[in-house]
């Protein structure tokens, strides 16, 4: 098996269905149509079935968007039409069925704290040719989807899947069941018969609960977290303490089992300090830190023992580390293989002898990939973006200082074809804030790129994966250093030659719509227009009166914003009066994470102070643009706008 020579090969086509969609062919002077960009990827998300044998796909597929399963050649054994469903996983119950994940919008009764939720169902498509079925949908007991998914067990030649749910209860007090709190209760739930089955109480104190499933089918530890104390508890199958302490951001959770066999690992993070990774017998004892000093982006573990195997660690390049070492050796002839480009591992089989991998980065518009370690042969299966290579604009990091001396790190993509020289350009503040912006295809800097503007996405200080302390100088710094960080960025990219500095709009959703809106209220003379979608404008309604959020979101918001902070100064709405520029403002109907009245509220202020706006509605879209025509509504609504008020240059 020749590891470390990997070869490449390529599909033309899949037999009578395929998502190897025809490329935008290059034409000078014609970029590609922006619902190439703006449309939903051509494919979603992928997983292989517990052999290698079989793909299931969700993408484009003949011109609909599927649910596809192939078989070894690829050929497609199921076609299911999707239409504008809201995928969030796939997943397989041994060779002959796929569990597919979705959410939905909802809206609730008055009994609850919010008017809507995000509500998740877990659908389960035979591949026999019997019925698809939904997880709960026939037990009148269990309301609300699912809860969580804790993931898949065999037992004697039978598949059942583990989840929770809002059960309702009742007494001799009520003739009617009702919900006696938010708590869910954990069922094992026959994937054959779709039996359902309590295998674990809901817990009753304001808070959460979580298990941890062992090999067995049983719960192997249960973690408890109290929100108004903030203390947590973990607990083993036989109810006896494991350990427990106090977190009060409630960053605590169970990650899996351990790499030593009888124990349990878990991850805290205390105050805002970097996550810290404990192992600890599950029969109770000392518990040992592990991965210390190691940023981790990503746990990897086993799916049938759940044992922890291996962790994806953050930063700029594909870094996977793995405690064996043939999964290592497979990882690694495996990234050798793309050279150059930002490989994701999404998912393998159970002999971890075939991959199943994603491919970013210069040149490459997202494409996914099979690959056979036996053979040494990667097989193109599809790509995200049907566009020509030329016509993928070149990224690259760039580093340059903040105004007090921080080294800030970004992401700069520019026009295809064109010198880099004097170029419009659009700031491009990714959301999070707690986030990052990697050296990989983004389809809304791919979009700007392909229409002359250079983009500019800074990871600006309080971003993840660049240490704890440059997370923490963040805190506080909303509207303050972590919007001059942006700017700063201009600045250097304006020196270098790269782009005019006074051809700049700034772009961006959520906290990235917030950076905007402040981009031309909090700071002056910097930008010719601003772009916010579904942003904060009003940090103090948000953070402060919002009723949604317990003591723990609380907590944690005063840990980030500033517990004793002027929220009113830092929040672009108070400034609407000083805004330098038009503002467009984009906001789904169906946003839960930053309501919709904050870009209505912010309209409705900027147009009392007579400042330009414009403000576009998307009728039944959710915070993380989930539907393909909203998106595309979005990006088009975008676009126009900045080049009504930031010209690019004509394309030669």
């Amino acid at each position: 098996m020749a590891l470390g020579r990997l070869r490449v090969t390529i599909l033309a086509a899949l037999a009578a269905l395929t998502f190897l969609l025809p490329r935008h062919p290059l034409h000078a002077g014609t970029p590609p149509p922006l619902s190439l960009y703006g449309n939903l990827p051509g494919v979603e998300g992928a997983a292989l079935s517990p052999s290698g044998d079989l793909l299931a796909m969700v993408g484009m597929a003949d011109g609909a968007r599927r649910l596809v399963v192939l078989d070894k050649e690829k050929r497609p054994l199921l076609a299911l039409p999707l239409d504008d469903a809201k995928i969030r996983g796939i997943y397989w119950a041994g060779e002959d069925m796929v569990l597919v994940h979705a959410t939905n919008t909802t809206r609730l009764d008055a009994d609850f704290y919010a008017d809507k939720a995000e509500l998740s169902s877990m659908i389960v498509v035979p591949l026999n040719g019997e019925k698809m079925w939904a997880v709960f949908a026939k037990d009148k007991r269990i309301t609300g989807g699912i809860q969580h998914f804790l993931g898949i067990q065999e037992r004697n030649g039978r598949y059942y899947g583990y989840f929770s749910g809002l059960t309702y209860s009742g007494d001799f007090r009520s003739p009617e069941a009702y919900l006696t709190n938010g708590g869910p209760i954990l069922y094992e739930v026959d994937l054959q018969n779709q039996q359902a089955n309590e295998i674990a109480p809901k817990f009753h104190a304001p808070g959460f609960r979580d298990w941890l499933m062992g090999p067995d089918g049983k719960v192997s530890a249960t973690l408890d977290y109290t929100s108004r104390s903030g203390s947590w508890l973990i607990r083993n199958a036989a109810g006896q303490k494991i350990t427990e302490g106090t977190n009060p951001l409630g960053r605590i959770d169970l990650i899996g089992h351990g790499v030593t066999p009888g124990t349990l690992i878990f991850r805290e993070q205390i105050d805002d300090d970097d996550a810290r990774w404990f192992e600890i017998p599950l029969a109770g004892g000392t518990r040992t830190e592990i991965l210390a000093n190691v940023s981790i982006k990503e746990a990897i573990l086993d799916h049938k023992t759940r044992q922890l195997v291996g962790y994806r660690e953050e930063g700029t390049s594909s870094s996977y580390k793995f405690f064996t070492d043939f999964r290592q050796k497979v990882v690694n002839a495996t990234i050798k293989a793309f050279p150059n480009l930002l490989i994701s591992l999404v998912d393998w089989n159970d002999r971890f002898d075939q991959l199943l991998v994603k491919t970013e980065g210069v040149g490459d518009p997202q494409t996914w990939w099979t690959v056979d370690i036996k053979t040494g042969n990667a097989r193109e299966i599809g790509y995200s973006y049907p566009i020509a290579s030329a016509d993928v604009g070149p990224m690259r990091a760039i580093r340059y200082k903040a105004g007090d001396g921080t080294e800030i790190e970004g992401v700069l993509t520019l026009p295809p074809g064109r010198p880099a020289r004097d170029l419009p350009v659009i700031l491009l503040p990714h959301g999070g804030p707690a986030s990052r912006d990697y050296v990989g295809f983004d389809w809304w800097a791919q979009a700007f790129a392909s229409r002359g503007y250079a983009v500019l996405q800074p990871n600006f200080r309080g971003s993840t994966g660049y240490g704890i302390a440059f997370r923490q100088a963040g805190n506080g710094q909303w509207g303050r250093k972590m919007q001059s960080d942006i700017s700063d960025g201009l600045s250097y990219i304006a020196a270098e030659g790269i782009v005019d500095p006074k051809r700049a709009c700034i772009v961006g959703a959520s906290y990235g719509g917030y950076a905007a809106l402040a981009g031309v209220t909090l700071q002056h003379g910097l930008y010719r227009c601003a772009v916010s979608v579904s942003g904060v404008s009003d940090v103090a309604k948000m953070a402060v009166n919002d009723g949604r959020f317990d003591r723990t979101m609380k907590r944690a918001i005063e840990t980030e914003i500033g517990k004793h902070a002027d929220l009113t100064a830092i929040s672009p709405i108070a400034f609407a009066s000083q805004a330098d520029a038009p503002v467009l403002l984009i906001h789904g109907t169906d946003d839960i994470v930053v309501p919709f009245d904050q870009s209505n509220d912010m309209a409705r202020a900027l147009r009392k102070a007579g400042k330009p706006v414009e403000f576009v509605t998307l009728k039944g879209e959710d915070h993380w643009l989930s539907r393909g025509e909203t998106r595309l509504a979005m990006l088009t609504a975008a676009l126009k706008f900045v080049e009504a008020h930031n010209p690019p240059d004509k394309i030669p």
